[in-house]
């Protein structure tokens, strides 16, 4: 059977649990039309580039499907008429990447707080080079008048 890869994103005002219930709710429309989710992501909900029906967020979710043409259509034709999912993309791909997708290796990267070899703060030194703060040479003592 064909690999596919769908991202769907669903509405703002939607709790966690129930956009990790639409993950689901697909997942056996598909095993309904002969199919199998080989993996699934639910990647958070991120701010979009534009509005879509009003919202500026969105819930996204990865599904990785192993499934016929028509359990796929089937899927996709249910998410276009269900009122919460707002965008659908289907990919079809020759292998499953295994492991996480980048966004997800993303969030790790952030989450973890890797800085790669930059200092810590503090052992930056003193800076005499900068001197006084409240100090500017370079402007004058008096005040220009307002014109």
């Amino acid at each position: 059977m064909p690999l596919y890869e769908h991202v769907f994103i669903s509405r703002q005002d939607l709790s966690n649990t129930q956009a990790e219930g639409l993950i689901e709710h697909f997942g056996t429309v598909l095993a309904d039309n002969g199919g199998t989710v080989v993996d699934h992501e639910y990647w958070g909900v991120k701010t979009m580039a534009y509005k879509i029906n009003k919202n500026r967020k969105g819930h996204y979710a990865l599904l990785r499907t192993d499934a016929p043409a028509t359990a796929v259509q089937e899927m996709e034709r249910l998410m276009r008429l269900h009122d919460d999912v707002m965008r659908v993309l289907t990919i079809k791909v020759d292998e499953h990447v295994a492991g996480p997708s980048v966004q997800m290796q993303k969030r790790d990267d952030r989450d973890r707080g890797d800085r790669g070899d930059r200092p810590e703060r503090g052992d930056r030194g003193d800076r005499p080079d900068r001197g006084d703060r409240g100090d500017r040479g370079d402007r004058g003592g008096e005040r220009r008048e307002r014109r």
